[in-house]
């Protein structure tokens, strides 16, 4: 019986001998590759977690000189911050409010730059949009309206719509195009809610160029009128 049993005992040794003979390279080979692709898995996350606490610091120097209206410290922060963390939304956000400070600073140049960038790079669609349409009001300021429109463009964000067509109708007017002016404005206050303030704001751009949009209920009566006849 002992010998019985020793000689199965053999013959499933041999038989793993042989499939580890034929397949321990492919399986050693397996583990290292997945035991590999965790520790990668791991050191990218740690690496994430830890670009996004450095990067959050930064933001938060950056957050500081901006409520202190210190646009010169504020622009070398933004600077540093996208030269180490461009791939971050506190890059992107940083450079919004760097720009926002920078232009009311008078450095419209700086302002450019900063937007520019962030056009460019940010993660977010709807900021990288959000940035072009600050733009393209920098670059209506400087004149240069060809460009200011080119930037209104590339603007794809729905959420944007109404105030796309509304620096349009801005760039258009300083241009002295009046008929697309009100055109643009017009597509602006028709995509704005009209819960929003800022619409009065297009409706009076709209009466200075003698296009004042119809009240609801005036044209509400005039198409019942009209359907009466």
């Amino acid at each position: 019986m002992a010998t019985s049993l020793d000689l199965q005992e053999q013959e499933q040794i041999d038989a793993l001998k042989a499939f580890w003979k034929q397949y321990g390279n492919l399986i050693t080979w397996v583990l290292i590759l997945a035991l590999g692709a965790f520790a990668a898995w791991n050191g990218w996350n740690w690496w994430q977690r830890d670009q996004g606490v450095k990067a959050g610091a930064m933001f938060e120097e950056l957050d500081r000189a901006l409520a202190a209206g210190d646009a010169d410290k504020a622009g070398r922060v933004f600077n540093d911050l996208k030269e180490r963390f461009p791939g971050t939304a506190f890059a992107q956000q940083g450079g919004l409010g760097a720009a926002k400070l920078q232009f009311d600073k008078g450095q419209a140049d700086a302002a450019k730059a900063t937007l520019t960038w962030v056009a460019a790079n940010g993660p977010d669609d709807d900021l990288r949009s959000l940035a072009r349409l600050r733009l393209a009001g920098v670059l209506a300021q400087a004149k240069q309206y060809d460009e200011a429109l080119k930037q209104l463009d590339e603007i794809k964000s729905a959420s944007l719509e109404a105030l796309v067509a509304d620096r349009r109708g801005d760039v258009l007017l300083a241009q002295d195009k009046k008929d697309a002016a009100r055109a643009a404005y017009q597509a602006a206050w028709a995509a704005m809610d009209g819960k929003l303030d800022y619409k009065r704001l297009v409706e009076a751009k709209l009466v200075s160029l003698a296009a004042a949009p119809a009240a609801p209920a005036a044209a509400a009566s005039a198409a019942a009128s009209g359907a009466g006849r």
